[in-house]
C-alpha cells in the first residue's frame, strides 16, 4: 500500500482517484478547488480530503493529478500552494492532464531541481473508461519513475506505455487526438451522406463495420451521432484545446496538418452554434440540419 495524493476529481479524476483506492488498496487523499466534490469523493470511496495540494502531497510517494490546462496545472503543482511544496524527495508526480508538451518539459525540469520525478501521462478513453477503468496511458519521463509508478497506474487502466522523455507522452496524446479528428469527420460525412441517399443506416453500418471502416467511434457514436445526442463525454470545448496544442506544436517541429486544422475550424463553428459542451461527435451537426436531442 502506497500513500497518495490525487488531485483533481472531475468527470475522469472522481472515478480514477477511486480506483486507486477500491482496487489498488492504497492510502488516497484527494484534493478538488471545489471542495464538495472532494467531500462527494470521501463520502463514496472513504480516504481523506486536504485543503491545498501542498497539504494533500505531504508525505505521498506518488501525486497525481488530472485538471482543465497548463495554468491549471502549474498552479496546483508549482504555486505558492502547489504540490511540490509539500512533496518529498524522491516522490513521483503523475500527471494525466492534457497539457502542451513545453508545461510538461518545464515542470520535469522545476521537479528535476526538487528531487522529485515528474511523468507526463495524458490518457485516451474518455469518461467512460474513466468510470470503467480501462483507459489507455501514454507517459513520457525517466524509465525508473515511469516502473515505480506503472503498478498504480495499473489500477484504472488497460494499456499503459512509456514513450520516451519528458513531453513525449504529451506528443502522444496529440497523435491520438489528431487521428481522431479527421475520423470524427470521415464519420459524419459518411452518416449524412447515408441518410441524404435514403439507405437504411443500420444495414449500412453493419456492413461496414465489420470491414476497413471500422473504429471505436463507428462502433460506439454512429447511432447517436444519427440521433442528434450528444452528451456522451469528451466535450467540443476540449477538443479545441487539445487541437490548438497540436497546430501550435506543428508550427514548432514542421508538421503539416491541413485536416486538423480544418476540423478544429468545424469544431469553432460547432461552438458558434451553442455545442462547446456538446461531445464530439457533434461535428455531424453541421452537415445536416437538425436540433440535438441533448439540448432538450
Amino acid at each position: 500500500m502506497a500513500k497518495v495524493a490525487w488531485i483533481g476529481l472531475g468527470v475522469m479524476g472522481f472515478p480514477m482517484a477511486g480506483y486507486l483506492l477500491t482496487k489498488g488498496g492504497h492510502d488516497v487523499t484527494v484534493y478538488n478547488r471545489n471542495g464538495a466534490k472532494a467531500e462527494a469523493w470521501t463520502a463514496k470511496y472513504g480516504g481523506q480530503s486536504a485543503a491545498t495540494p501542498a497539504e494533500a502531497a505531504l508525505a505521498a510517494e506518488y501525486v497525481f493529478c488530472c485538471v482543465g490546462n497548463d495554468d491549471d496545472l502549474r498552479a496546483v503543482s508549482t504555486g505558492p500552494e502547489g504540490a511540490f511544496r509539500g512533496m518529498g524527495a524522491g516522490a513521483v508526480f503523475i500527471d494525466h492532464t492534457t497539457a502542451s508538451a513545453h508545461a510538461a518539459r518545464e515542470l520535469f525540469a522545476t521537479a528535476s531541481d526538487r528531487g522529485i520525478a515528474f511523468l507526463d501521462a495524458p490518457v485516451s478513453g474518455g469518461q467512460s473508461g474513466a468510470e470503467n477503468g480501462a483507459l489507455t496511458v501514454m507517459v513520457g519521463g525517466e524509465e525508473e519513475a515511469f516502473a515505480r509508478a506503472k503498478p498504480l497506474i495499473d489500477c484504472y487502466a488497460r494499456a499503459v506505455n512509456h514513450i520516451g522523455p519528458s513531453g513525449a507522452g504529451q506528443l502522444a496524446k496529440m497523435v491520438n487526438q489528431i487521428a481522431i479528428a479527421g475520423l470524427l469527420q470521415g464519420l459524419s460525412e459518411a452518416i449524412a451522406f447515408a441518410e441524404t441517399a435514403g439507405l437504411n443506416l443500420d444495414v449500412v453500418m453493419e456492413t461496414i463495420s465489420k470491414g476497413a471502416a471500422q473504429s471505436w467511434q463507428m462502433d460506439n457514436r454512429w447511432r447517436t451521432m444519427h440521433e442528434g445526442k450528444f452528451d456522451f463525454g469528451f466535450a467540443v470545448d476540449w477538443m479545441r484545446k487539445d487541437l490548438g496544442m497540436c497546430l501550435d506544436e506543428a508550427k514548432r517541429n514542421g508538421a503539416q496538418l491541413p485536416v486538423t486544422a480544418l476540423v478544429d475550424g468545424y469544431y469553432g463553428h460547432v461552438q458558434s452554434n451553442g455545442g462547446g459542451r456538446w461531445d464530439t461527435s457533434s461535428l455531424i451537426t453541421l452537415l445536416k440540419p437538425h436540433t440535438p436531442k441533448s439540448d432538450d
